[in-house]
């Protein structure tokens, strides 16, 4: 028996180590082909550290221009979904009005609405609002898109922090607002966190709603960019292209280990407070 239950979990993490490195390789062809010049679709070491794929795309001007326009979209797409959200998700959190599950049961449809059936209705108002083919409109979009979900995490999140403590700091001569900068932000720091991620991802990674929108090839973000990089410059440099996506990924990385260390700054933060 002793035996027994030694292997068999021996044999079971053996398993699920063996089938998660299989799901690694993949995700291991960007990175080192990044770093070979010579680099194929196969997966194959590199003999030896080599930036010359990121310092080619850099310096012919292939990212600057579509990286600038991915974060002002994607930023501009945070900011406004974390406030609209927010106020929002407030009253619904802290409010009992008539026809409030009735609200809620609307938010939740509308967030499982398919985005994609709404693009062509959508570029024909666009037509007649003269939003297509600017930063602007793809922005309304992606904000529109991302707020029925946003305010539904945002209110679970607001619904967590107890209102006592909001009570409390009104007793004690706190103003609405400065109990909600005080006491229920720092404490729903990491619903804010992820309500902000999850809208920057998706304004970041979206390749079909700019595509259909932007055809000014200056406005285009680097979702689309990297897709007309892959086919409209003769025999693909896949080295060239790995390097542009491992760029790409980066915002996305260096967002979610700000928002990481953020996770306990608010808590500690509300806390104290």
């Amino acid at each position: 028996m002793v035996i027994r239950r030694i292997i068999v979990p021996s044999l079971l993490y053996l398993i699920l180590t063996v089938i998660g490195l299989l799901f690694l390789i993949p995700l291991l062809w960007p990175v080192l082909a990044s770093i070979n010049p010579n680099a194929q679709l196969t997966l194959t070491l590199p003999t030896a550290l080599n930036l010359s794929n990121y310092i080619d795309i850099i310096s012919n001007g292939l990212v600057i221009q579509p990286f600038m326009n991915s974060l002002i979209m994607a930023v501009s797409t945070m900011v406004l979904v974390i406030l609209l959200s927010g106020l929002a998700a407030y009253p619904l959190s802290r409010y009992q009005f008539p026809f409030k599950a009735q609200i809620m049961y609307l938010i939740l449809f509308a967030s499982a609405l398919p985005i994609l059936a709404l693009v062509t209705p959508l570029y024909a108002m666009y037509v007649v609002l003269n939003l297509q083919d600017t930063l602007l409109g793809c922005i309304l979009f992606f904000t529109a898109s991302s707020l029925p979900f946003s305010i539904w995490l945002m209110k679970n999140f607001l619904d967590s922090v107890p209102l006592e403590l909001e009570e409390a700091a009104w007793i004690d001569g706190a103003s609405i607002l400065g109990s909600f900068t005080h006491i229920l932000l720092p404490l729903a720091a990491p619903g804010i966190a992820v309500v902000g991620v999850w809208s920057f991802l998706g304004a970041w990674t979206n390749f079909f709603v700019p595509l259909i929108i932007l055809q000014n090839q200056d406005l285009l973000p680097a979702s689309v960019h990297i897709y007309t990089f892959f086919g409209a410059y003769g025999q693909v440099n896949y080295g060239q292209l790995a390097a542009y996506a491992m760029l790409y990924a980066l915002p996305a990385v260096l967002l979610y280990t700000f928002v990481s260390r953020f996770f306990v700054k608010g808590v500690s933060g509300g806390l104290k407070g």
